[in-house]
């Protein structure tokens, strides 16, 4: 097999290029060459998909496969790369997120719920990031003319994950003390390992597959307790979580999700936040590992030479995340309460 990876060094992109590689396929991938090295024996095309010239270049390495599409966020964007490859591969897999879905987070999802409206020659300023994700979709659909294959996960764990949510807690954990959490232990979530997504989405390759899919792991395969159990275990620093109340933490301003990475109240807008299906992707073969193993795996890349840096490094998100001095607070006030 002939594959194509539009990105490839990060996170999810390197897990498709790690898993296709461990098939023996041959892996081209297509970046900038800014965010980190490829892997071994993988042929790079340097390029800017934005760049007419540099898609014209990339379109004379195949045929391919396929194209695996891991960091397209605006339809007009997406849209050109797939018109620039539609006669140069089989198949188009375009890792979407269930955010464009609606009516989620406040109501559960599956392949049946309607995609935001978004119009699918959409610039990049045109919409927020989930419309932008629909309208993304919809240009695949429109324009390439063999399979298309449509990826929707939700919260994505694993080692090279930068989005400081596992990382968050890992760092806080080796730190120790007292560590505050929101809501409860027996609190379920519901996450899925990179790995296994690219698994799934060469297997449909592979296998001839096309339509749309939510991969976002088994329900309920993961409690807080459990997951803050194991980082405070890996650690061994003595970390002891503070199970803040909900209205509490709502109180002292700490954004779900964001502030306190992936503690969701139970509120009306939030009320399926841990409550998707991927039902249609296990029927169809998808295999999720337990999610302590990623949370350990993720760990282990943490310690290695340079984790760190790369987890906590410059990323295109800003760190909005508890610091120490603000989490101190937070416990004070919940300890004066109580």
């Amino acid at each position: 097999m002939r594959l194509l990876v539009i990105g490839g060094t990060v996170f999810l992109g390197r897990a498709f290029v790690a898993e296709a590689r461990s098939r023996g396929w041959h892996v081209t991938t297509f970046h900038r060459g800014r965010s980190g090295p490829d892997l071994p024996g993988v042929q790079v095309v340097n390029g800017d998909r934005e760049n007419a010239a540099d898609l014209a270049r990339l379109a004379t390495h195949g045929p391919w496969d396929a194209v695996v599409d891991v960091c397209g966020y605006a339809p007009a964007v997406v849209g050109a790369s797939v018109r620039a490859l539609t006669r140069h591969a089989g198949a188009y897999l375009y890792v979407s997120s269930i955010n464009a879905l609606a009516p989620w987070p406040a109501a559960r999802v599956d392949e049946s719920s309607p995609l935001l409206p978004c119009d699918p020659d959409a610039g990049p300023d045109d919409a927020g990031y989930a419309e932008l994700k629909a309208g993304c979709e919809r240009v695949v659909e429109r324009d390439f003319t063999g399979r298309t294959l449509i990826l929707r996960p939700g919260v994505v764990i694993g080692p090279g994950d930068k989005m400081r949510r596992v990382t968050y807690w890992l760092r806080r954990a080796s730190r120790g003390g007292r560590m505050l959490a929101g809501g409860g232990p027996a609190r379920t979530m519901q996450l899925i390992d990179a790995r296994d997504i690219a698994a799934f989405g060469l297997d449909r390759i592979e296998l001839g597959g096309s339509g749309a899919y939510l991969t976002t792991g088994t329900p309920a395969n993961v409690t807080w307790g459990d997951f803050l159990g194991e980082c405070a275990a890996l650690t061994g620093a003595g970390a002891e979580p503070v199970w803040a109340g909900d209205a509490f933490l709502a109180e002292q301003g700490i954004a779900p999700f964001v502030t306190i990475p992936l503690w969701a109240p139970p509120a009306e807008q939030l009320a399926a936040v841990w409550d998707f299906s991927s039902e249609k992707a296990l029927a169809d073969g998808l295999r999720c590992r337990p999610v302590l193993e990623s949370v350990r795996d993720t760990w282990d890349w943490l310690r290695a030479p340079g984790g760190m840096e790369e987890a906590f490094g410059t990323y295109r998100y800003p760190d909005q995340t508890l610091d120490a001095e603000r989490e101190a607070r937070v416990l004070a006030a919940w300890d004066a309460r109580n």
